[in-house]
């Protein structure tokens, strides 16, 4: 069984990351847009980030609609979308990847529902996202150095015709157990925002 090198694989895989790029509230359009010039920005702005481009779409209006509709995203106002709905898009398009969109609808009903605060806008939540990210890819870079170190120590006993496959199936199972770790935080989390969201509740809605 012929495998390409596992080192070099995922050398390749960081080096993907550098195409990864946050968008800054500087980059959204000032003025409001209707439903066809909000899914053009967001395709143009997007796209590099989806895993197969020309198979899965950003956006669709159908999706924005039925963000509207389950409260992820405010309703859109004379059929315009302002700077607000485009910060919530963006989280939804983060969170999604990862979230269910129930999950996501805890996460964000109380942003649709302009419950923040005075003072406390999503234009400022959205760059505090960004702020906590800045040096992630570098942190990550080192731990993924670590995890290769080990597993390329750990096959040499292993047949050589299947010692690149099992050391990238080695790999991806660490990752894929810190991402299991973190998902189970976040999911205990979210489930404790659910509860309190629901107990917070009018009466006549439950």
């Amino acid at each position: 069984m012929s495998e390409e090198n596992f080192h070099d694989t995922v050398v390749r895989a960081i080096d993907n990351l550098k195409t990864i790029n946050t968008i800054s509230p500087d980059e959204l359009p000032a003025m409001e847009l209707y439903m066809d010039q909000l899914t053009t920005f967001m395709d143009r702005k997007l796209t590099s980030l989806v895993r197969k481009p020309s198979k899965d779409k950003v956006l669709t209006k159908t999706m924005i609609n039925n963000y509207a509709k389950n409260h992820l995203i405010h309703p859109p106002l004379k059929k315009k979308y302002s700077r607000e709905h485009m910060l919530e898009l963006l989280f939804i398009f983060y969170f999604k990847s990862f979230l269910s969109i129930s999950d996501i609808q805890t996460l964000l009903t109380p942003l649709s529902n302009e419950t923040l605060g005075e003072g406390y806008s999503v234009e400022k939540l959205y760059a505090e996202m960004i702020s906590a990210g800045k040096g992630a890819r570098g942190k990550l870079k080192k731990d993924i150095d670590e995890k290769m170190e080990k597993i390329e120590r750990g096959f040499d006993d292993a047949p050589e015709d299947m010692r690149e496959y099992l050391k990238k199936f080695a790999f991806i199972c660490q990752l894929g157990y810190d991402i299991y770790l973190k998902k189970t935080i976040i999911e205990h989390m979210i489930d404790d925002m659910a509860e309190e969201q629901f107990l917070n509740e009018d009466p006549d809605e439950k």
